[in-house]
């Protein structure tokens, strides 16, 4: 197997005294491993942080075989990881990335989205700007998983009118005048992810967060959401903060 891609560092482990496996996401082969040679120099450090995006090249005998990567710079948000809500948000979408796809698929969509994401919390003024990206990109994950919410129309009526929340058993929108009586066994649904709106109140921010998570931690990340979903509680708790 040889690979000469742009990618986007999602996880980094130390292995041995100077290497390390990172595991990458490229457009065309999806979530990948290699190990690279003295990873944790101080050239290489630098390179390998979460978020960055590389010019990695793979190389295996046989495609079983841990690859071996060499990996070069093209562009750093490592500036971000001192901003203490930058960095976690950074920190959880490459967990969630890291975490729930599966090696070796290709997602050129999820690629594309999480590209557009971290460059929104690089490029916004403030997390307004950039959290509504990170509900759709939690929610295009679920999709391209098998986990897709169906937010087109009421699971109860069929119509597509007044969609105010969504059923946690059928995960399908449902109306505001079918959901009322059974409003405290619903999920919010927010707005911003019916009209297309790339900012929200932090009131829709927070209901969107909470849905998408309540179905990453159900159909997702299984046995792997402790250590995964402590990036996700660092985020929330940082979000509450500013949001309160």
């Amino acid at each position: 197997m040889q690979l000469n891609t742009r990618a986007i560092v999602c996880s980094v482990l130390g292995h041995g005294e100077h290497g390390a496996v990172a595991r990458l996401l490229t457009h065309e082969a999806g979530l990948l491993p290699g190990y690279v040679r003295g990873g944790r120099s101080r050239r290489l450090r630098p390179v390998l942080q979460a978020g960055n995006l590389v010019q990695a090249e793979f190389r295996a005998r046989v495609p079983e075989q841990l690859a071996q990567l060499a990996v070069e710079l093209v562009h750093s948000r490592a500036p971000l990881l001192n901003e203490r809500l930058p960095a976690a948000a950074i920190d959880w979408t490459t967990t969630l990335t890291a975490t729930a796809l599966p090696e070796t698929q290709p997602y050129p969509m999820v690629f594309d989205a999480l590209d557009a994401v971290l460059t929104a919390i690089e490029s916004a003024n403030s997390a307004r700007g950039w959290a509504p990206a990170l509900v759709r990109y939690e929610l295009l994950v679920l999709a391209h998983l098998g986990f897709g919410l169906d937010l087109t129309h009421c699971a109860a009526t069929g119509d597509s009118e007044d969609l105010a929340y969504v059923s946690p058993r059928s995960s399908t929108a449902v109306s505001r005048a079918a959901g009322a009586p059974y409003a405290e066994r619903l999920l919010p649904l927010p707005a911003f992810l019916l009209d297309g709106a790339t900012d929200a109140d932090w009131g829709e921010i927070a209901a969107g967060l909470r849905l998408t998570r309540y179905f990453l931690e159900r159909d997702v990340l299984g046995d792997k959401r402790a250590k995964a979903l402590e990036a996700r509680d660092r985020l929330d708790q940082r979000l509450a903060r500013i949001g309160s």
